[in-house]
């Protein structure tokens, strides 16, 4: 985990280095479910999708539930310390002309997926055409306080963070109640995964984002719900088949991306490997 770090630290600086950004200076829009998300949830009042139990938070500054599903930072927050700047708040959290909008500002939401239809049993939460819908306002509202111009050169210059994709599956395709698991073949819910992902990329890069890293998916065949379905309570092979099919094709469509929109730099962050060295070689961390 921590060489995935570094290295994605080092695209960083080295997007600052060729913008001539200081690192005071650098702007982030973060975009994900559980693993990035800072708090919106907590604004959707019938959302079932919370983090403010107890225990989240004991390795926070204050040891109290911050939001993040998590018992201390996200992986965005260790990122922003990096960088020596402060995380971007939760959208959600925001007034209307608030001038935190300038510095950046996380949209990522609990149980979200690619897919609108995932996570749909949370009640609330934001999927990624929500996030993005609400980028495209928070883009608005930068126009309106800096001007057109200013506003297209902060986001180009900005990082974009994308951390989704597993929900799409422990919270969707992966529950037998659910109608996709039932009415695609694996094949034709990664196409459908694809495509989707294909239009809402697109549609950051009409908005502006040019500097984006999207982190893949991890080996969900190795998380508890997974592993209890085992006989042995290891992880299962064929659900992990599954992930690194869907981290391939989306590390293809990123190329092609970047092939095809001008001054895109889409970079693919190779989640998968690492935790999974870190879930079958612990001692070596």
């Amino acid at each position: 985990m921590a060489r995935h770090e570094e290295l994605l630290f080092i695209f960083i600086i080295t997007t600052m280095a060729s913008t001539s950004l200081a690192a005071s200076q650098v702007v982030t829009f973060v975009f994900g479910d559980s693993l990035t998300e800072v708090g919106n949830n907590n604004f959707l009042q019938y959302s079932l999708a919370k983090a403010n139990f107890p225990w989240y938070g004991v390795d926070s500054t204050d040891g109290k539930a911050t939001g993040r599903f998590t018992n201390g930072r996200t992986i965005g927050d260790i990122f922003s310390t990096k960088l020596g700047i402060p995380p971007p708040p939760p959208y959600l959290s925001l007034s209307q002309n608030d001038d935190a909008i300038l510095k950046g500002v996380n949209y990522a939401s609990g149980g979200a997926g690619i897919l609108n239809d995932t996570g749909l049993y949370f009640i609330q939460r934001l999927t990624l055409d929500d996030q993005i819908t609400y980028f495209q306002k928070t883009k608005e509202q930068i126009k309106a306080k800096v001007g057109e111009e200013a506003a297209n050169k902060l986001s180009n210059e900005a990082l974009f963070f994308i951390g989704i994709g597993s929900n799409d599956y422990v919270n969707n395709y992966l529950q037998p109640f659910l109608p996709d698991g039932q009415q695609y073949t694996y094949d034709d819910f990664v196409d459908l995964l694809m495509s989707t992902l294909d239009k809402q990329l697109r549609k950051l890069y009409q908005l502006g984002a040019r500097k984006l890293i999207f982190n893949d998916i991890g080996p969900l065949g190795c998380i508890p719900s997974q592993r209890v379905k085992s006989k042995n309570g290891g992880c299962l092979a064929h659900v992990n088949e599954w992930i690194m099919q869907f981290n391939a094709q989306a590390k293809k469509l990123l190329n092609s991306l970047n092939g095809s929109l001008p001054s895109a730099r889409f970079i693919y962050a190779d989640t998968y490997s690492t935790v999974l060295d870190l879930i079958t070689n612990p001692s070596s961390y």
